[in-house]
């Protein structure tokens, strides 16, 4: 039996120490993939603002930088609110519902920021079915049944109702995980229901709670859709709208920078109030919250605290949807429909298939070498999801130009016929933007599969004198089946969701489910948007569902869960 080849260790400074081996320069692939955009809007700004900078700066960015704060004040405070009431209440009461709630209040989440926007939109229209019902049956005025969302409150209204569950399911399993000890001890030293929560539980559920919030910061940053749809000026509209409707480039770039400091000091605050606080429970052997039952009006108040985010954020959008796409289905369910279908199928696909390689490649190269170099570059190709849409578009089609310029004019200088445009605009373009963007969801699941195989594994396969590739391929697998087919679901749905970077990066003439969905209703088409609208929230469904399992903990079999009365 032949002795294993040990590569050699190298220093690369700054303290790094790495052990060189062909997977760990694969690793670097996306690693590079994601620090193009980053790279591109750094030498963008050095190069110096554009000619519209200073008419934008005296006009329009102090309305993008007051409304993007704005709807992270608002926004974030409602989510967080509405995500903690919700989660402690089916995590440790008993009442009409819990059970359907504790599932449900997830399935927002299925659904795109900018559909719920346009189905609130045409809902409270002139010719929608609230103005209707105002004034038909109640014989309200056109004065008095006028309702106006498209503005501040509006949206505000319609992300808090998409976006809350992010903080609801940190939260929920956070106090599904809290030790019944707890509190059992802080109501035998005489406190109520409000105090063991604000005095407890929340305390401890606290780095979960921020790390909801964080993300819907993060969503709220990156939506367009919804924000154009509700003529609110933010970041993001401000980068479409000075490519687009202005021409400056350098405008976008600068823009693009300030997004990405924002998003940098709010990293930096969660990172910070985070800090080195751990919170552990003094008992291994932790047994979860008995719920209080609730009666009479403390119940009736709970079910209600839970059907109305259900019913704003899913029940009510997902029904309406369902009632235009039944009666446009014949007008707009077509040949160009089913074409439309393929497009997002080929497209997310695509994505999802090299997200999962690379994935897999970053995973089994820390397997093989645990270097603190890998670590970094790891960290560094999964920042991609904290990067808004617009800010991608930006920094992979700067270099895609520069390339394609440099390309042709090579070609002419050598007497051929330029080339013209060669990757921007085309499918390349956008699945490399869609690897940056959603590489981190599918490392998640793939880093969580490898952490359970035993590292034992590997050093009895190469013992055995297999090399990695045999090893990968025999080995890691069959065990990382399940792990990268969740992978590969997840970032096939962000990715038939996806509606900036496939705006900006699209070829020409070229429509998916999401970008002709936004384009009718754009063009007060709402109705007929609904069937591309309701595909696309099906398909998110699953994942959704999926999900809810994995974050359930659910009782020992044969046990009955507990009740206690609620106490004083």
């Amino acid at each position: 039996m032949g002795e294993t080849k040990k590569h050699p260790v190298r220093k690369w400074g700054l303290g790094l120490r790495y052990r060189y081996t062909h997977w760990a320069v694969l690793a670097g692939i996306p690693a590079l993939l994601v620090a193009i955009p980053f790279l591109t809007i750094l030498a963008g700004l050095l190069k110096g603002p554009g000619a519209n900078w200073p008419h934008l700066v005296q006009t329009v960015l102090p309305d993008y930088v007051l409304n993007s704060l704005l709807l992270l004040l608002y926004v974030g405070s409602c989510t967080l609110v509405v995500g903690t009431a919700c989660a402690w209440l089916v995590t440790t009461c008993q009442f009409p519902g819990r059970r359907f709630f504790s599932g449900a209040l997830i399935l927002p989440l299925a659904l795109p920021t900018y559909i719920v926007a346009f189905v609130y939109a045409g809902i409270t229209d002139y010719t929608g079915p609230l103005q209707r019902f105002l004034r038909g049956p109640l014989g309200f005025s056109h004065e008095q049944a006028s309702v106006d969302i498209m503005n501040m409150g509006g949206i505000v209204f319609v992300l808090s109702a998409v976006l809350y569950p992010y903080v609801y399911v940190l939260a929920r399993g956070a106090f599904q995980l809290q030790s019944r000890s707890l509190l059992e001890s802080a109501r035998m030293l005489g406190s109520g229901a409000w105090r063991m929560f604000f005095g407890v539980a929340l305390p401890i559920a606290r780095p979960a709670l921020a790390g909801g919030l964080f993300l819907v910061l993060m969503e709220l940053l990156n939506d367009y859709g919804a924000v154009k749809y509700y003529g609110i000026s933010t970041f993001t509209t401000g980068i479409f709208r000075s490519w687009f409707s202005l021409g400056d480039l350098q405008a976008a770039v600068y823009l693009s920078g300030l997004l990405l400091l924002l998003i940098g000091l709010l990293i930096a605050l969660e990172r910070w109030q985070r800090g080195k606080a751990r919170y552990h429970a003094a008992s291994s052997a932790q047994h979860t919250l008995t719920p209080f039952r609730l009666r009479g009006l403390w119940a009736f108040a709970a079910f209600l605290a839970c059907l109305l985010p259900f019913l704003a954020g899913f029940a009510l959008p997902v029904l309406q949807l369902v009632v235009w796409a039944a009666a446009t289905a014949h007008k707009v369910v077509d040949a160009r429909f089913w074409e439309l279908m393929g497009n997002s199928l080929r497209v997310s696909a695509g994505a999802a298939l090299l997200c999962v390689l690379l994935a897999l490649v970053l995973v089994f190269a820390g397997q093989l070498s645990r270097g603190r170099l890998l670590k970094v570059i790891t960290r560094l190709s999964t920042l991609g999801y904290a990067i808004p849409g617009a800010v991608i578009a930006v920094g992979v089609l700067i270099p895609l130009l520069g390339f394609d310029r440099q390309l042709s004019g090579l070609l002419g200088s050598l007497g051929g016929k330029p080339g013209g445009l060669l990757l921007t605009g085309t499918i390349f373009g956008l699945l490399m933007a869609y690897v940056v963007r959603f590489l981190a969801v599918a490392y998640n699941p793939a880093d969580a599969g490898i952490k359970r195989v035993s590292p034992y594994m590997l050093d009895a396969a190469r013992s055995l004198g297999y090399r990695p590739l045999a090893v990968l391929w025999h080995v890691y697998l069959p065990l990382l089946r399940g792990p990268l087919l969740s992978a590969a679901l997840l970032v096939f749905v962000d990715a038939m969701k996806e509606l900036p970077l496939t705006l900006i990066l699209r070829p020409f003439n070229f429509h998916t489910l999401a970008t002709k969905a936004f384009e009718l209703a754009g063009d007060e088409m709402i109705a007929e948007s609904a069937s591309p609208a309701l595909v696309i929230v099906l398909s998110g469904l699953l994942p959704v569902l999926l999900l809810n399992t994995l974050i359930t903990v659910k009782p020992r079999a044969g046990a009955k869960e507990p009740v206690q009365k609620i106490p004083a």
